[in-house]
């Protein structure tokens, strides 16, 4: 495998699991929420709610970073 096939296999799958851990986030579910009025206190991320919130962190990193490192390396055709 040439490093093009890699850089893409890690953009797709980076991506798709990124998305996954948006639409499993909890926060803000509600209808009033999408106009502004949640009614709900800040309260700090735990457990399940925290560990999906640090892994969207790393998965949009590791996307960007190899979307950055398909755009500056010469040669290689994404």
């Amino acid at each position: 495998m040439t490093i093009d096939v890699i850089l893409q296999i890690i953009m797709i799958a980076s991506a798709i699991l990124m998305t996954t851990c948006i639409l499993l986030q909890q926060r803000g579910a509600t209808l009033g929420a999408g106009f502004g009025s949640s009614g709900e206190l800040y309260t700090t991320r735990r457990g399940l709610d925290k560990n999906l919130f640090e892994a969207t962190i790393v998965l949009a990193i590791i996307f960007v970073l190899s979307i950055l490192v398909g755009l500056l390396l010469p040669g290689i055709n994404l």
